[in-house]
């Protein structure tokens, strides 16, 4: 699984590989300027016995949730799609050529959304898990449990 570190403070430490199988005590985390630190994990309790990740590795936090982040062409293809509908709507486009490559392309853009991965994040340090088995007991992010921990929203990784 590929874990995006965070210290408890917010502030991003680095990207790191784990396997969760092996489940090793420490990993190197590298950071977006290349440097490379270590990271102690703590896999005690962390793992069901389905191997679906229940807690934090990195700050032992058991609140975790479900994000699904989608890809990066969706928003822009989303916003093409819409200005031609409008345009197309208005009648400012009639040629059966440009509705259908409208439509094609909202069809790519909804396909690409759906096989978005789900990743799992930390309510305490935003530590994200991409890769990992998610368990049914986990959910959208939701904004009380946000609050009981003192986070404000849901941390923006990409």
């Amino acid at each position: 699984m590929l874990m995006r570190i965070r210290e408890r403070d917010g502030g991003e430490v680095g990207s790191a590989i784990a396997d969760p199988a092996s489940r090793p005590p420490r990993v190197t985390a590298t950071t977006r300027d290349g440097s490379q630190r270590d990271v102690f994990l703590d896999w005690e309790r962390a793992l069901d016995d389905a191997g679906c990740l229940r807690k934090c590795v990195c700050c032992g936090c058991e609140r975790l949730y479900r994000r699904r982040t989608p890809v990066w062409f969706s928003p822009f293809a989303l916003v093409l799609a819409s200005a031609g509908v409008v345009a197309a709507v208005m009648g400012h486009s009639s040629d059966p050529l440009v509705l259908g490559a409208l439509v094609a392309m909202v069809l790519v853009d909804v396909a690409v959304l759906a096989f978005v991965p789900t990743r799992l994040v930390c309510y305490r340090c935003g530590t994200s898990y991409r890769g990992a088995r998610v368990a049914r007991m986990h959910r959208a992010w939701d904004p009380r449990v946000a609050a009981s921990l003192g986070r404000i929203g849901p941390e923006l990784d990409s």
